[in-house]
């Protein structure tokens, strides 16, 4: 039987990051990366971008370059899925038959794409974006559909509907929202953004639920609970994800919403950790516990499990930053993320479209969107982890002319 001691089971960017950083941090025993993916780990941001709007190869995406593991002594295994984990053992069994030991293991899974269960859903031209292959058939669809109908009003539907409106396709979004990505960062600046949507000529549908698909063998069009037919020869569904937690549940990892861990991203059972989607952690900024599916988050979480499988006993700190481009029409960031608010702030002009979104509750910072307006990011930064109460400041908050700094 092949021993290693660090296991990485993954195909993505908290994969390849806690791989790098171990090796960065000076462990010289033997690492082996373990995905169900046929390429080497890589970036999913560029799938609904760059990728999508041909501007970017797969080469571009790929946190290192497939040389890279090899000249760094890592084992990395594509097409190879784990299929068990046998925590007292510390044994993994892969796609196969091959059974390898190890002595510490990340558990990267990431997520998988929620399916639309609806009459209709099993006919052709109906796509959702996880790889690269699904990236490659939308591209190649979307030129002869006619119109492409986008399920969800959230980073994927907006985004792929930016991307392939700059390539000529029309594009009608369909969403349960009455504005888009209201749910996360409210109505106000969820108005802009569709704003920036319907301007460069994407049809945006809000207040609608998908009662069944259109079409006998390929999909002709989108039937809401309303009655309400929207025509297009593609559908591509962004009804959100869910964690990937069925290794782990095998395994009897504590899972419930992700598989739980602690501040050091450490599962239930020592010297097994978890980074990425996956992660359900014990924030110790927000005080609570959180997983977040985001790419930074994923590359920091990646780095920070490979310390601690090192030995460190640091707590996981960073706050979670978010990004989204809707082609070269808005780019926001964002860092938070608020579970809830009773106040937003808007420092700038969202007519302008230059201003920053500050998301406050009982008085607290707790999340702060930035379009055109990064420098303020700094500041929600610290005033997010300091937790202080802020209502005697929302003036300066508000006033894009007021330098925050040393504020409070």
């Amino acid at each position: 039987m092949q021993k290693t001691e660090f296991l990485v089971v993954g195909g993505g960017i908290a994969a390849a990051y806690c791989a790098s950083e171990l090796r960065r941090r000076g462990a010289d025993g033997p690492i082996l990366v373990a995905t169900r993916e046929p390429e080497p780990p890589y970036e999913r941001p560029p799938l609904s971008k760059g990728y999508l709007r041909g501007e970017s190869s797969r080469e571009d995406a790929y946190t290192q370059p497939r040389e890279w593991y090899e000249e760094n002594g890592i084992d990395l295994r594509v097409r190879t899925n784990v299929m068990a984990i046998d925590p007292e053992a510390r044994t993994a069994k892969l796609q196969g038959g091959e059974e390898v030991g190890f002595d510490k293991a990340l558990l990267a899974t990431g997520s998988m794409v929620n399916i639309l269960r609806v009459d209709g859903a099993g006919v052709d031209g109906i796509h959702y974006l996880r790889a690269f292959g699904n990236s490659d058939a939308i591209r190649e669809e979307a030129r002869e559909a006619g119109r492409v109908v986008l399920i969800g009003g959230s980073y994927i539907g907006c985004e792929v509907a930016a991307s392939l409106t700059t390539l000529g396709v029309e594009c009608t979004i369909v969403m349960m929202e009455d504005v888009a990505f209201a749910n996360s960062f409210g109505d106000e600046v969820g108005r802009f953004l569709q704003g920036r949507l319907e301007e460069n000529g994407v049809q945006v549908i809000g207040g609608e639920t998908v009662a069944r698909f259109e079409g006998d063998e390929r999909v002709q069009g989108v039937v809401t609970e309303s009655g309400r037919l929207i025509e297009g020869g593609m559908v591509v569904v962004g009804a959100g994800v869910r964690p990937d937690t069925m290794l782990a549940q095998k395994a009897g990892l504590e899972v419930d919403d992700g598989i739980v861990c602690d501040s050091k991203l450490e599962s239930s059972v020592p010297g097994i950790f978890a980074a990425g989607d996956v992660c359900s952690y014990d924030s110790v900024v927000h005080r609570r516990r959180l997983r977040v599916e985001h790419w930074d988050v994923a590359l920091q979480q990646g780095r920070h499990a490979a310390g601690a499988m090192l030995g460190s006993e640091e707590p996981y700190r960073e706050l979670p930053y978010f990004f989204s481009d809707l082609a070269d029409w808005a780019s926001l960031e964002y860092v938070g993320p608020a579970a809830e608010w009773d106040e937003i702030l808007v420092r700038g002009s969202l007519d302008d479209g230059e201003f920053s979104a500050w998301y406050l509750q009982d008085g607290r910072v707790r999340a702060a969107l930035s379009v055109e307006r990064s420098e303020d990011l700094i500041h929600a930064r610290r005033l997010i982890e300091d937790g202080e109460d802020v209502s005697e400041l929302r003036a300066a908050l508000a006033n894009p002319e007021k330098d925050l700094t040393g504020i409070p």
